[in-house]
């Protein structure tokens, strides 16, 4: 088996100040929250985006683990849908320090390169910060924080640092060049 060099870049953001807003892309860009825990929407939304770029890290999850994961206080995802079709998701996860970690973030391939990418980060940013105010026994949020690698789109960085993410750390490491199976299985 091949092995690649990967960097995984975290960025972070310290103050809703932070936040440039995207511009928004048409009225056809609709944004909402997945307010019913769904592991079968889910894991959909996490195959369909990440299975070009080698998300593979949850793919092996049983359907218990899936409803773990997104039953905890706080944990959300917002979906972007074009005219009623998934475009993409923004899916974060709060830490007990008042961090907030967006954990995935991506567009199914079909929609990229649209500016739908910008307006779904800017809009789950905010909502990032203003978590507590739908989550009352979560600490308000101090810091939203993400990571990012060589093998995520080739926009996402620009992107992040666009919206007002600051670098914090850069790791780089050697690792088997695992096969994704695409967006088809599981999907």
């Amino acid at each position: 088996m091949s092995t690649l060099t990967l960097t995984t870049w975290s960025l972070e953001m310290t103050s809703p100040d932070d936040l440039v807003p995207a511009v928004v892309p048409g009225s056809e860009i609709t944004i909402s929250r997945a307010e019913v825990p769904s592991p079968e929407f889910s894991r959909f939304l996490y195959a369909s985006v990440g299975g070009d770029i080698h998300w593979t890290d949850r793919l092996s999850l049983t359907r218990e683990e899936w409803v773990r994961q997104l039953g905890r206080p706080g944990v959300e995802t917002w979906v972007a849908y074009d005219r009623g079709t998934p475009a993409g998701y923004v899916e974060f996860d709060p830490q007990d320090d008042g961090a907030v970690e967006i954990v995935y973030f991506g567009l199914l391939p079909d929609f990229r390169g649209r500016r739908i990418g910008g307006h779904l980060l800017s809009v789950g940013i905010a909502r990032a910060w203003d978590l507590a105010s739908r989550w009352p026994e979560r600490d308000a949020t101090k810091r939203v924080w993400l990571h990012t690698c060589s093998q995520d789109g080739p926009t996402a960085m620009d992107n992040y640092r666009r919206r007002g993410f600051r670098l914090f750390h850069t790791e780089t490491e050697s690792k088997a060049d695992t096969p994704t199976p695409g967006p088809w299985p599981g999907a």
